[in-house]
């Protein structure tokens, strides 16, 4: 028999956290994003989207945030795989929703298990990438 050590979920408190450090992140860079924050389900738990972003970004961040979680991997590390040729190249047409692989999506794990994800839109990839990564810091 075996047992297993629970793991605190991603609660509204720590999803609040995230998108307010990623938008201070983001305002630090002068830079006009969208953060959505997902709990381990997949369920919205936090939203921001900045007055000056476009508003696609609110579209965009959930969908990285997704990818991020499903894929159980950062959007950034999946941008050659689904390439032409790329291990991940018909994986769109399996899913239930578009995947946009691009950086800012990140996957938010406690002691080492998945417990969420976070997407950023509205910056260069790049920055998307830095900002969600940057936002995971307050939870360590």
């Amino acid at each position: 028999m075996s047992t297993t050590t629970a793991v605190a979920p991603l609660t509204i408190q720590d999803a609040e956290a995230l998108v307010t450090a990623a938008h201070r992140a983001a305002e630090a860079s002068g830079v006009a994003v969208s953060v959505t924050v997902l709990d381990a389900g997949g369920h919205l738990l936090a939203f921001r989207r900045d007055d000056r972003a476009v508003l696609i970004s609110g579209e965009t961040s959930t969908r990285k945030a997704y990818t991020a979680l499903q894929l159980d991997a950062p959007t950034a590390d999946l941008v050659n795989a689904v390439q032409p040729g790329g291990a991940f190249h018909t994986l769109p047409t399996a899913l239930d929703r578009p995947l946009l692989f691009i950086a800012g999506g990140v996957p938010v794990r406690r002691d080492g298990r998945l417990i969420g994800a976070i997407g950023v839109g509205g910056g260069a990839p790049e920055q998307d990438h830095g900002f969600a990564v940057t936002a995971l810091e307050t939870l360590a």
